[in-house]
């Protein structure tokens, strides 16, 4: 394909932290990259939003993850923190339901980080491109303080 047809896009912080590689998260799907490409956040903020323009296709009941299809049919996953199932929803808010359209920087869920914290979860928050054998290239940007809804954490090309 010819280069000036490409497209550049880019996926926003879902939530205000430090983004760092996906190979340090400490849960072999996320950290061998078998749910796909991407980065993880330490968050610090208890807000977490629509990573890009698309439809919530998936809200686990648990509320700890959400995945979205973007209106350019890339597959994200926003899975808050590790092995969170496990709060069986506690700790969780949803604030959208299923199905919306979604802005970038729409409010999905808020957490109670001290609760999540108390109960020895850990909050890194991996953002998956799912699908991302139909991607071309993706870029991250890791090692840097981000805010939720303003800055990129990644940008891909179709």
């Amino acid at each position: 394909m010819l280069k000036f047809l490409r497209k550049n896009f880019s996926i926003i912080a879902p939530v205000d932290g430090r983004v760092i590689d996906l190979e340090k998260v400490e849960d072999g799907v996320f950290s061998k990259k078998v749910a796909g490409e991407g980065v993880a956040i330490e968050p610090t903020g208890d807000i977490v939003v629509a990573p890009a323009d698309g439809r919530l296709s998936l809200l686990f009941n648990t509320n700890h993850a959400f995945g979205m299809i973007l209106d350019n049919g890339v597959e994200i996953l926003v899975h808050i923190g590790i092995d969170t199932v496990g709060l069986d929803s506690h700790g969780f808010k949803p604030l959208v339901k299923e199905g919306d359209l979604l802005k970038a920087g729409d409010p999905v869920i808020k957490i109670d980080r001290n609760f999540i914290l108390s109960k020895g979860y850990s909050l890194i928050t991996p953002i998956i491109i799912t699908n991302s054998q139909d991607v071309r290239e993706i870029t991250c940007n890791t090692n840097v303080d981000v805010k939720a809804a303003e800055d990129v954490i990644l940008t891909y090309i179709l």
